[in-house]
């Protein structure tokens, strides 16, 4: 078994991301790792809904309001690991979720994941960003069920 030295917490900031980040820590400590959070964006507009003309100027607020929270977020994340003696970044991202994520991921030794517990029709239409990862990421994949 190869040594743990990179470990890669993917967020959503929802409640199933809560539980990984505690085992994303505790694995950064036992094994004296670095670990970078990654949290990935979708692009503003596919967050609209219909179909209307998004101005060029309503989309970069939109970006840079979103870009805004979501670091405030990571900062929040980053500061927990910190705190518990972690050696900690951040990875701010905008696109496909498990594309980049897999792609971050090239860089680490173990991929720490929350997972919604999704089943049945719900998994169906909404999809599974930690049911790809687990499929194509190039390390170990954790993932721990959120509550």
């Amino acid at each position: 078994m190869r040594q743990v030295r990179r470990i890669l917490h993917a967020t959503d900031f929802s409640r199933a991301s809560t539980p990984a980040l505690r085992w994303a820590i505790a694995m950064a400590k036992a094994n004296r790792a670095r670990l970078t959070v990654v949290h990935v964006m979708a692009p503003p507009a596919l967050a609209l809904p219909g179909e209307g003309y998004v101005s060029p100027t309503l989309y970069e607020s939109l970006e840079s309001s979103a870009r805004a929270a979501a670091q405030k977020r990571l900062k929040v994340v980053v500061a927990r690991a910190r705190a518990a003696g972690v050696r900690a970044s951040v990875l701010l991202l905008e696109g496909v979720p498990h594309e980049l994520i897999t792609r971050a991921a090239r860089k680490a030794d173990l991929l720490v994941i929350g997972t919604h517990g999704r089943s049945g029709l719900a998994k169906l239409f909404l999809g599974s960003v930690a049911g790809r990862l687990v499929a194509v990421a190039p390390c170990p994949v954790l993932t721990v069920r959120g509550r």
